[in-house]
């Protein structure tokens, strides 16, 4: 502790996150070798520079696998839409518009506060041990729960994602609280526990509806309009698109497309099992370099095209639109269970005095 210095930024992209974009670029590659081989992607990137930098080693993963598969790729470096961030852009890829969820009470801090509560139930043991350890340092809850953030930032500071001494000073049942910690930010912040959450990725959801349908975007929430109306900026008809986003966005978009309705309300008292959730954990949804692919395929045997959502190789039984046993529902079936979206969710409530 005496010798540690804090070298980590803030809002940066490691050299370890460039490599898993890297690697992701790779697996998509590869993954979809039969489209891929055909062209390129459409890539769109949220305007923070770590995104637009995570798409650039996205991109540059795809150009390796393609090359590495004797493919030409005279196209590379490929162009990346980067959509602004900030006071007067509309931008699907980054929440920011929805007064009421930004700006404090009640929406902006039921993330928060679910997870004080929690906190209480578990963190006076270890800043007892903590404080006993390390006489005078005098630490809080949230000095606590920065110790355990110190974790997973320093490991993936380190080139080859060395596990961090920090991890060390917690036991394995302290880090399985902590996931849960976490796992009731995401869902209360901007998941289906927020009323408003699922709000903030409808925009998004109906530019999805768009690409998958072949037809104009139907929005008044989030979307761009002046980018979605130009087939420049949001070409149809392409055989794969690339959006570069923010977890708490991903978190919203997954609510949006009605993932995860299984899982109840998370309880904010106790822990409970990935089971208990129905597979909801922030760890499973969004990861450091979480991904989500969206698949539209033709099938032989089914008459009309499927649809299906894989989030970090785990296929989601989409319970909204009767999925089959293989996680599949026909293109009707869903965006027709995504009527939230199209009737824009909650976005009046954005604006109510």
């Amino acid at each position: 502790m005496n010798r540690f210095e804090y070298t980590l930024g803030a809002d940066q992209l490691t050299l370890f996150g460039e490599q898993q974009m890297i690697n992701s670029g790779v697996a998509f590659y590869n993954r979809y070798k039969g489209l891929a081989k055909q062209g390129t992607p459409f890539i769109r990137a949220s305007g923070q520079e770590r995104v637009v930098q995570s798409a650039r080693k996205f991109s540059k993963g795809f150009h390796q696998a393609k090359i590495a598969d004797r493919e030409p790729d005279a196209s590379y470096p490929y162009s990346i839409l980067v959509i602004p961030e900030g006071k007067g852009f509309n931008n699907t890829l980054d929440h920011g518009l929805c007064t009421a969820f930004e700006e404090g009470k009640p929406y902006g801090v039921v993330g928060s506060e679910a997870q004080q509560t929690f906190l209480a139930t578990f963190v006076l043991p270890i800043i007892q041990r903590l404080n006993t350890d390390l006489p005078g340092a005098n630490l809080t809850a949230m000095d606590t729960i920065n110790l355990l953030d110190l974790c997973p930032f320093t490991t993936v500071a380190s080139p080859s994602a060395a596990v961090s001494p920090f991890c060390h000073l917690f036991t394995l049942d302290e880090w399985k609280h902590y996931n849960y910690y976490q796992s009731l930010g995401k869902y209360y912040g901007y998941g289906a526990g927020n009323p408003l959450g699922p709000t903030q990725g409808v925009g998004y959801v109906n530019e999805l509806v768009a690409r998958l349908s072949g037809k104009a975007v139907n929005d008044h929430t989030t979307v761009n309009r002046t980018l979605d109306a130009n087939n420049v900026t949001f070409p149809l008809g392409e055989a794969l698109y690339v959006d570069v986003s923010h977890d708490n966005d991903m978190t919203s978009i997954f609510s949006a497309l009605g993932l995860y309705t299984s899982t109840r309300p998370l309880s904010n008292t106790s822990s409970q099992s990935i089971e208990a959730t129905a597979g909801y954990s922030a760890a499973w949804t969004v990861p450091f370099a979480g991904r989500a692919y969206i698949e539209k395929m033709e099938c032989v045997g089914e008459k009309e095209e499927l649809v299906r959502i894989i989030v970090n190789n785990r296929v989601i039984q989409m319970e909204t639109c009767g999925a089959d046993r293989l996680g599949r529902c026909t293109l009707t079936d869903f965006i027709q269970s995504l009527s939230f979206a199209a009737e824009g969710g909650k976005w009046d409530e954005c604006f109510a005095e």
